[in-house]
């Protein structure tokens, strides 16, 4: 019997990305030599795929753009008929950034011995920053399929081979700055006659002008001000009238909100409360129940099982702007009483992050499969949100492969996982 003993450690240590789609898109199929490992008794293959990509043909560094990911016939020959709900995870190089793509959940039908078909999906990319003037190559790092059988996630992984892929897709990266923005008001909130500073950035270098809105609309109080050689832009306007919003003007959305406190005849009693910070906590403290890959019998083969961790709360209450990562590491598998070990065992993780409460302000991102070991590896995280509201509720956990080496000691091993955020 192999067992896998998840425990959790405590520490203490998180934007809004809007989406322009240029007006014409290019599709481009390319053959992609891929080596495919499949979950057991499912033996993998290797062969060619044809991924057939659709990305704009032209965007601004920085920005985010609409991709369509048709994967296109995978080498791997099912030996079953069965009914799963797919996931497919495509680890994409976009410009040399890490970044992936994951489709929705889809109900697929598997015939045996006909090689699948997976259906398109699209999803989004962003520019790198610093890429202007460039052509940004799109290539395939690796492509992960999450089958699940009631309940159970079987995971199949194909690699390009050479890893990355060669190029699948490519954007021309306009050589102009970024899109104007406003970054901030100080203050971002008063009465009538409220003087306010407004800030921007990627403006072109000379004078700017600045406007107050109301549910979208211009009130009629204007400011001036000037944008320097970097592109950074201060306005000064006046707040005379209710407004909800102040944006300097030729920024895109959405502009910055600004709180109108109106005038009120009367005896006033003010009204003072202290919101003090929450923790950043990751749980249950008592830690997990052991995740069980069942008993395997040596064949002189290596062999692979499969798991899942269970999945562990994140909570950051700390009402600040403030990101944070989750990270993994494990100990050896061993026995302690026979002193018998698997050394060349390798556990690997499938990561995964949801949000657990709807009202939570940031969003988790899942970090890339890969092994566990005594180095840290990043699991999830939280970006930090800059002049916005970070925190929330998430649950942390994934998929788990457990890869054994084709001879060893018959005996029971555990090693502990221990998730811990930072």
């Amino acid at each position: 019997m192999l067992a896998g003993a998840g425990a959790l450690s405590l520490a203490l240590t998180g934007g809004v990305v809007a989406l322009t789609g240029p007006a014409q898109a290019a599709t481009k199929t390319t053959s992609v030599p891929v080596k495919c490992v499949a979950p057991a008794p499912q033996p993998g293959a290797n062969g060619n795929q044809d991924y057939t990509i659709t990305v704009p043909d032209t965007a601004k560094a920085g920005e985010t753009v609409p991709i369509t990911i048709d994967p296109g016939e995978t080498p791997v020959i099912p030996m079953f008929t069965i009914d799963t709900v797919n996931t497919i995870k495509a680890k994409l190089l976009v410009g040399g950034v890490a970044q992936t793509v994951t489709s929705p959940a889809v109900p697929s039908h598997q015939e045996a011995n006909k090689k699948s078909d997976p259906p398109a999906f699209s999803g989004t990319v962003k520019i790198p920053d610093g890429s202007e003037g460039t052509t940004v190559q799109i290539t395939i790092d690796q492509v992960v399929t999450d089958a699940d059988l009631g309940g159970t996630v079987y995971t199949t992984t194909c690699t390009p081979d050479p890893r990355p892929s060669a190029s699948v897709a490519q954007i021309a990266v306009e050589a102009l700055p970024k899109d104007p923005v406003t970054t901030r008001l100080t203050p971002n909130s008063g009465k009538a006659g409220t003087a306010v500073v407004a800030t921007g950035a990627n403006f072109p270098a000379g004078p700017v002008t600045c406007s107050a809105l109301l549910a979208g609309a211009a009130t009629g109080d204007t400011g001036t001000g000037t944008a320097d050689a970097s592109g950074a832009a201060t306005c000064n306007i006046t707040v005379t009238k209710k407004a909800d919003a102040i944006r300097i003007d030729g920024s895109v959305p959405p502009a910055k909100p600004f709180v109108f406190v109106e005038e009120q005849a009367g005896v006033k009693n003010p009204v003072d409360v202290e919101v003090l910070p929450g923790p950043l906590a990751l749980g249950p403290k008592d830690g997990q129940p052991a995740v069980s890959f069942g008993s395997v019998t040596i064949n002189g083969k290596a062999q692979s099982v499969f798991g899942a961790f269970n999945a562990a709360t994140v909570q950051d209450f700390r009402g600040g702007t403030l990101g944070w990562d989750v990270t993994a590491t494990r100990t050896p598998f061993l026995n302690q009483t026979t002193g018998h070990s698997l050394a060349k065992a390798q556990i690997g993780i499938q990561p995964s992050c949801t949000v657990t409460n709807p009202d939570s302000p940031s969003t988790c991102t899942a970090g890339a499969p890969g092994a566990i070991t005594e180095t840290p590896m990043k699991v999830a995280s939280q970006t930090a949100g800059g002049d916005e509201l970070t925190g929330g509720e998430f649950a942390v956990g994934g998929a788990a492969m457990l890869q054994l080496p084709p001879f060893m000691f018959a005996d029971t091993y555990q090693s502990v996982v221990t998730f811990s955020i930072a």
